[in-house]
């Protein structure tokens, strides 16, 4: 049996459709404060960081042995007055994990599901459609300083890799105009577009990878529609995305707004 430990978004909806599809009934764990959106009827068990190992124990009584974590995911406060007694044993390992970068601390997470024989798995090893094949998708083309803009760009989010931040940046001209930290990919780009935005020189690409190291089992970088709204509103030439390194979300959705929008959308090979 397999259980979706689901975030925000519309990845956790995606996979769910899927395994229905296919005759499944995932158990869905349901994060306080990120409601897992198109579950359709499906039941949810709602719990809180504070009582992830009560969490870990009733996935296994159910007969769970496999795990998807998928949807985006806050930091959520802990209060160390909700702690239960399954949990406490982990305490020392929880608070190390929400004190490191985002990969680390899923990573760290997510060690304590595998210690309790739950074995993870990809969002995208469920649904394979989530990882668009290499080439330019659509009908808009990036140019030569688009390839120039890409080989920077990677430069930059492998540079960011060590401190385990961010999975993008925006590079124009061989400029880079942003870098993406813990708010996210829209963060940055609305950056660009509010009061006392960068007026400098436009164009350019967004850029998103895995960061070097990153396990893609838990923390795999995505765009949607909305992405691309936010490229077109930063001014930018296209989106250029890491090949097998990022999910595209309903990518016939996310292909037709570039359309519409004039952006390119390219999936770079190595």
């Amino acid at each position: 049996m397999l259980a979706i430990v689901g975030g925000t978004g519309r990845l956790p909806g995606l996979v769910i459709e899927a395994l229905v599809a296919q005759g499944e009934s995932p158990v869905l764990a349901e994060l306080h404060g990120h409601p897992i959106e198109g579950r359709g009827d499906l039941p949810v068990m709602p719990f809180r960081l504070e009582q992830l190992g009560t969490l870990i124990a009733d996935l296994v009584a159910r007969g769970v042995t496999r795990v998807c974590f998928a949807g985006a995911v806050r930091r959520p406060t802990f209060d160390p007055g909700l702690v239960d007694a399954a949990t406490a044993p982990l305490l020392p390992r929880i608070a190390a994990a929400l004190g490191g970068g985002d990969d680390s601390a899923l990573r760290a997470v997510a060690t304590l599901f595998q210690e309790a024989g739950l074995t993870p798995v990809a969002a995208h090893e469920l649904r394979a459609d989530l990882l668009p094949e290499a080439g330019v998708l659509g009908t808009h083309t990036p140019a030569d300083t688009h390839a120039r803009d890409a080989e920077r760009a990677m430069a930059v989010v492998a540079a960011l890799s060590d401190q385990d931040i961010g999975q993008g940046c925006v590079v124009s001209r061989g400029q880079v105009l942003a870098v993406e930290a813990y708010p996210g990919t829209d963060w940055m780009l609305r950056s660009l577009t509010g009061e006392g935005a960068h007026d400098g020189p436009r164009g350019g690409i967004l850029f998103k990878a895995p960061k070097a190291g990153q396990d893609r089992r838990f923390d795999m970088p995505a765009i949607g529609v909305d992405t691309v709204i936010g490229a077109k509103a930063a001014g930018l030439d296209g989106i250029v995305l890491a090949a097998d390194g990022v999910m595209v979300l309903d990518a016939p959705a996310v292909i037709a707004a570039a359309d519409k929008a004039g952006l390119f959308l390219w999936v770079r090979a190595a």
